[in-house]
C-alpha cells in the first residue's frame, strides 16, 4: 500500500490540484498545537506533507492524541501495518464522537498512503475546533471558535408583513425604466412628436 503510484492523466491531475491545496501555515499551527496538547516535542523539525506523514503515519501520536482529548483507546505500539491503521481508525472514531463531521474526516488512506496530507491537516484543525466546545478540556485553541446556533423566531404577523414588501433585488418596476414606446423602427429619432 505504502507505494502506491502516482498515476498518470488525470489521476495525475488530481494529485496536483491536492498538492496545491496544502497549505504550510496551517500544517505549522497543527504541529504546533499537537505538540502542546501532548506536552513533548514529537515532531523533531519534521515539515512539509511527505515528513508530517512519515511522523503520523503509524497512528502512534494521533491515538495519544485521542486518549489526551478523553478517548478510552489503547495504543498499538507494534508496527504492523494494520496495527498501524488501527491506531489511525481509532483517532478517526474518536473525531467522531467529538462531533467533527464526516466531511471533515480524513481516510486512513489519505494518511497511511500518504495520498491526502491536505484532508489530514484539515481533520486536525477541525478537532481543534471542536475541543473548544467542551468544557471540561483544559487545552490550547486551534483555529477559530465555532459559531453557535442562533435561531430566530418570527410570528405569522412579521412574516406576512414581509412578504408585502418588494425591493429593488427583484428588479425595477415598469415606471421606473426607460422605454422606446412611441419609437418606430427603421425612422431616426425625432425631436419634435409631429411624426407620432
Amino acid at each position: 500500500m505504502a507505494s502506491r503510484p502516482r498515476g498518470y492523466g488525470m489521476s495525475a491531475a488530481a494529485n496536483r490540484k491536492i498538492l496545491e491545496k496544502y497549505d504550510p501555515q496551517q500544517e505549522e499551527e497543527a504541529r504546533i498545537w499537537i505538540e502542546a496538547v501532548l506536552g513533548e516535542k514529537v515532531f523533531g523539525g519534521a515539515e512539509g506533507p511527505d515528513d508530517v506523514q512519515k511522523v503520523l503515519k503509524d497512528g502512534k501520536i494521533l491515538a495519544r492524541l485521542a486518549i489526551k482529548l478523553g478517548a478510552k483507546i489503547k495504543v498499538n505500539e507494534q508496527n504492523m501495518p494494520f496495527k498501524q491503521m488501527e491506531n489511525i481508525g481509532n483517532f478517526l472514531s474518536h473525531c467522531g464522537h467529538l462531533g467533527v463531521a464526516s466531511g471533515d474526516q480524513f481516510q486512513t488512506a489519505d494518511l497511511y498512503d500518504n495520498a491526502n496530507m491536505t484532508s489530514v491537516i484539515s481533520c486536525i484543525h477541525a478537532v481543534g475546533r471542536k475541543c473548544q466546545l467542551i468544557k471540561d478540556l483544559d487545552i490550547p485553541t486551534l483555529g477559530p471558535k465555532e459559531a453557535e446556533a442562533n435561531v430566530r423566531e418570527f410570528t405569522e404577523e412579521q412574516l406576512r408583513a414581509g412578504e408585502s414588501i418588494l425591493g429593488m433585488q427583484a428588479g425595477p418596476t415598469q415606471d421606473q425604466v426607460a422605454s422606446q414606446s412611441g419609437d418606430h423602427y427603421g425612422r431616426g429619432r425625432q425631436i419634435t412628436d409631429q411624426h407620432k
